[in-house]
């Protein structure tokens, strides 16, 4: 896979020697089982895969490449490069402005672009209609274009199941950059519809089947399916592809689940004149994090540790797979680790920070899951290992494990 040329402030020399013994031994990748970091009374279980994915690191490499190779220029950002606020921030003290927010609202607008501007688009890609407008102000759009390849793949396959004649169902979460832009793909092509969970999935095949008023889909579905969509008519042919950062037990699961509807209630003499055989439209790097993470998971630990942006949407599924075996903390950095007894994290039912009392047990050796997002840079994930492992006395230090994995 290619190598990309990214800032060293994001690399780990541990975390680096470490990926890359792991590499070496397990070229397939299929060994899933996590790294044992024994510093005596604390050992901390590295997921197998973690961290920067190519998508990222592409979006870095080209984003500070066009900072350095342009002087004097105005740089934009669409919006956040990736889901992660330190990136973010370092790109802003390198001069990036951010032109929206992650919901689109603008925070600088467009007509004070001007043609010999730089404005940048992030890895979550965008709308057709927002590239438009670019354009029309002379804008190269292409030329510094960090859309994700696996994020197009997706915008790919969806082009291919409408040329069938196929209404795109899209699982994401509706307002996400990705799948807003996704949705803009999608829907230039064909009837296009985003759905959040299995929940919607139940409510949309109540009028596949024909058990609601067709009448109560708009309400139901607002704002969420393409102009002129026709439930009666556009119900009747359907493929679903995703948002690359969804658990994929879910999209398979909601996947199954229409195919199934879709069998039982047209009986089609094949299952493709009713259902497109879209096959799992996930990045690699969301697969491979959360099966790491599964496996991650047989391990018995005391807590788990997930590090990403709070926004973060593949980074908040590790933490919801944790979450459902052991406690799990969702910590942006190493300053959220407050103390011993107190530690500072996002609740995801809150959706806000909390902070946590007595959150470090006490038996001994602590045995500690960890894992990051696709966004987080190694450095930052080091710097929490340090500091968990800097609360309990008499543990060895992260330099003097180094050498085992060089």
């Amino acid at each position: 896979m290619k190598s990309f040329d990214i800032p060293i402030i994001y690399r780990s020399p541990l975390i680096s020697a470490i990926k890359k013994k792991r590499r070496e031994a397990d070229r397939m990748k299929k060994d899933f089982t996590p790294t044992r970091l024994d510093f005596g009374n604390i050992q901390i279980y590295l997921a197998r895969h973690f961290g920067f994915c190519y998508g990222v690191e592409n979006a870095i490499e080209i984003a500070f490449k066009t900072v350095s190779e342009n002087p004097g220029k105005r740089i934009f950002l669409l919006s956040e490069m990736i889901h992660n606020p330190h990136v973010n921030e370092d790109l802003k003290r390198h001069g990036v402005r951010f032109l929206q927010d992650t919901a689109g609202h603008p925070l600088i607008p467009f007509d004070e672009l001007t043609a010999d501007d730089i404005v940048m688009i992030p890895a979550f890609g965008t709308t057709l209609e927002t590239e438009q407008k670019l354009k029309q102000l002379g804008i190269a759009v292409e030329k510094y274009d960090t859309t994700c390849p696996f994020v197009e793949k997706v915008w790919n396959r969806s082009q291919s199941i409408a040329q069938k004649n196929y209404t795109i169902i899209i699982h994401g979460k509706p307002y996400h950059e990705e799948t807003r832009a996704t949705f803009s793909h999608a829907s230039a092509f064909a009837p296009s519809l985003v759905i959040r969970d299995m929940n919607e999935a139940l409510m949309l095949a109540a009028y596949i089947k024909k058990e609601k008023p067709l009448s109560l889909f708009y309400e139901e579905f607002k704002e969420r399916y393409s102009p002129g969509f026709d439930p009666e008519k556009d119900l009747r042919r359907i493929g679903v592809v995703n948002q690359t950062t969804m658990l994929a037990s879910d999209t398979q699961a909601i996947a199954d689940y229409l195919k199934q509807v879709m069998l039982e209630t047209f009986r089609p003499e094949k299952t493709e004149d009713c259902f497109a055989d879209t096959r799992d439209t996930l990045c690699y790097a969301t697969l491979d994090n959360q099966t790491a993470v599964q496996e991650m998971l047989n391990i018995p630990a005391h807590l788990a540790i997930v590090v990403g942006g709070y926004n973060s949407s593949n980074t908040s599924h590790l933490v919801a797979l944790c979450k459902d075996k052991l406690p799990t903390y969702f910590i942006s950095d190493e300053n959220c680790i407050i103390s011993p007894e107190s530690i500072r994290h996002f609740d995801l039912t809150q959706k806000k920070e909390v902070v946590s009392e007595n959150w470090l047990p006490p038996g001994r050796p602590l045995k500690v899951l960890m894992t990051s997002g696709a966004s987080c840079p190694d450095a930052l994930v080091e710097r929490v290992i340090e500091k968990i492992v800097g609360l309990i006395p008499e543990n060895k230090k992260t330099e003097e494990l180094l050498p085992s994995f060089l």
